[in-house]
């Protein structure tokens, strides 16, 4: 079926072409075209091939057309003895032709997908496996871009921007083992779900995000007089928050004032 589908798309793009094609050798032919230079005509080519993607299967050629026209040498009626002169004009054509060698080559390979990789120490089903992580690494540059929301670089120097982004990687790093290690944890206690969306939602799969939008709004109060420290208030956990901290390994301790 998607052999059938990419052979379908292959001919209607050449098609598409093909007249644009034909509408613009009758733009070329008529006596008031715009396009008289070679750079023009050669731009509207590149532009039709590149917007239909068929600079293989589609050989295109400028060519330049004669045209002759007889006029009397002088004005009045014609007879025997009228003499002629020969004007003749140069119009800007297109030829094109089809390579049915290249569009049978790339049918050939319809309905594949190949995975090339340089590894050659991998079998078929490893390279397989190891391309089935791609959308993780896709989510990772996605996180970078949106949750991280990263800036765009004015700097010039080089050891600057490899500065710049090796903080942004870290902090990606940091991410990911936050996933990992709370996700190993859920796991080792056989904990399907956690109610991290709102309204306690179940999550099968926390994200740091969800994790650190838990823990926003815990803050410790001070109250002081002078410089004299009259009472801190420690941040009341909920359970929720309890239980994520004893998933990731952090005692509760660490948010309360030390004694």
């Amino acid at each position: 079926m998607l052999s059938l589908r990419q052979e379908a798309r292959r001919r209607r793009d050449i098609a598409a072409a093909i007249e644009e094609f034909q509408q613009l050798r009758v733009l070329l032919a008529g006596s008031k075209t715009r396009l008289r230079g070679t750079a023009e005509i050669d731009l509207q080519i590149k532009v039709i091939i590149e917007k239909h993607h068929v600079a293989r299967y589609l050989k295109v050629r400028r060519t330049v057309r004669e045209e002759h026209e007889y006029r009397q040498t002088r004005r009045g009626r014609p007879g025997p003895e009228t003499a002629y002169r020969k004007i003749t004009k140069w119009r800007f054509d297109i030829e094109w032709t089809t390579d049915e060698q290249a569009i049978n080559y790339d049918h050939s390979s319809d309905g594949m997908y190949p995975l090339v990789t340089n590894d050659r120490s991998l079998s078929p089903a490893q390279v397989l496996e190891a391309h089935k992580g791609q959308p993780m690494i896709e989510k990772r540059f996605e996180q970078i871009k949106s949750v991280q929301e990263i800036a765009r670089v004015f700097l010039k120097d080089e050891g600057r921007i490899e500065a710049f982004f090796t903080l942004y990687f870290l902090a990606l790093l940091v991410r990911a083992l936050i996933e990992r290690e709370l996700r190993l944890a859920m796991k080792r206690e056989d904990l399907d779900e956690l109610p991290l969306y709102p309204e306690q939602r179940r999550c099968a799969r926390p994200t740091t995000e969800l994790t650190l939008r838990l823990f926003s709004h815990a803050e410790r109060h001070r109250l002081i007089d002078g410089a004299h420290t009259v009472q801190v208030f420690d941040v009341p956990l909920t359970e929720l928050q309890r239980q994520l901290l004893r998933l990731r390994g952090v005692p509760e301790d660490a948010f309360c004032t030390p004694n």
